[in-house]
């Protein structure tokens, strides 16, 4: 229990809350617990603000919804909880959860509390501390589990009613229109276009899986030594929906730049010793037992992907100029709407003629 926990800083005062209250509340709520605890903030993530909780014997991780004014249907700490509890047990690595705390009287909003996994987050794409024939191994983990997830039997595991199966795309291009316009700080000429022709250009293949919705590496928890996931995390956008948008939203990291974006845009994988996205995508595919991708819909779902992240982006930056963001640097994250609006906006006019 004393290796230390990475990325860490002392809560700020917009995200402090009373830990003796904390305390009570986990006392009654947590088989096994004992206090007293210590509390510190995770320095990571631009939306549910994260804690560590340490008690003599144990190390959990707390996800709040952050204070202040929210758009609506953002933030569900509690359909986290949810999809946590259900993939328990799954072939997809979770971390154990303890309990959901929907009373904001306790710590100011809903909460709840997970074991801490103890493990690497690999925040740069190239992988520079991964040893070389490491390396694939761990590109070729991340889509094992994002397959395993797709291929999760939804209704047995009690996660019929978790979204709507069908139409996936058409409600995520609406939800994410009307997210955009209410977090809207200026006009973006690409995030425009996008709006426009997205609702008018949907593949009509239509298939229902449970999907993460930010599935990437740094939302993934790897064994101290081994290339193998011991926990997804962030399961905030989790829902019914299209595997395959799920699936080409992993992908977008090799087309983002790695300035902006951490990504491998503009870097050969193979001199980095790792995989390819054709490769990906073909692994992925073998692994589910699907055909080859049609090349147009590849090109729409990395597109959409791309509108939807700056509509994320664009709420983070909403939030950083409002004083109520979870992120230290969250303002230059909200930041990258634009660019990344104009690299969806390109990806549509390189494969459609438009």
């Amino acid at each position: 229990m004393n290796i230390p926990a990475a990325g860490l800083r002392q809560t700020p005062a917009q995200h402090s809350f009373d830990t003796q209250r904390l305390n009570a509340w986990m006392q009654t709520h947590i088989a096994g617990f004992s206090g007293p605890i210590d509390v510190q903030q995770f320095a990571g993530g631009q939306s549910n603000p994260t804690f560590l909780v340490q008690s003599p014997t144990h190390r959990y991780v707390l996800r709040r919804k952050p204070p202040g004014k929210l758009l609506p249907s953002a933030h569900a700490v509690d359909r986290e909880f949810r999809v946590l509890a259900a993939l328990e047990g799954t072939a997809v690595p979770v971390a154990h959860v303890h309990a959901l705390c929907e009373d904001p009287d306790v710590i100011g909003s809903a909460f709840y509390v997970m074991d801490y996994v103890d493990g690497r987050i690999f925040w740069d794409a190239l992988l520079p501390e991964v040893a070389a024939p490491q390396r694939r191994a761990v590109y070729s983990e991340m889509v094992r589990v994002l397959a395993a997830l797709h291929s999760v039997d939804y209704a047995a595991v009690g996660l019929g009613d978790y979204g709507k199966p069908g139409h996936y795309v058409e409600r995520q291009v609406s939800r994410w229109t009307q997210q955009y316009r209410a977090s809207e700080t200026e006009k973006l000429e690409s995030m425009e276009r996008l709006i426009e022709w997205l609702p008018k250009h949907i593949p009509a293949d239509e298939q229902t899986s449970i999907v993460h919705g930010d599935f990437r590496l740094d939302n993934t928890i790897f064994h101290p030594t081994e290339p193998r996931v011991l926990a997804v995390l962030d399961w905030e956008l989790s829902t019914l929906g299209h595997p395959l948008v799920d699936f080409a939203y992993y992908c977008l990291r090799f087309h983002l730049p790695v300035a902006e974006f951490r990504g491998l845009g503009g870097v050969d994988p193979e001199s980095h010793s790792l995989p390819t996205e054709a490769e990906s995508v073909a692994q992925y595919c073998r692994l589910r037992g699907i055909a080859p991708v049609p090349a147009k819909d590849w090109a729409y779902y990395q597109a959409f992907c791309m509108f939807r992240l700056a509509g994320i982006l664009q709420g983070v930056l909403a939030r950083a100029l409002q004083g109520n963001a979870s992120s230290a640097t969250a303002l230059q994250a909200g930041r990258r709407a634009r660019p990344l609006a104009e690299l969806g906006w390109k990806r549509v006019q390189q494969s459609f003629d438009v």
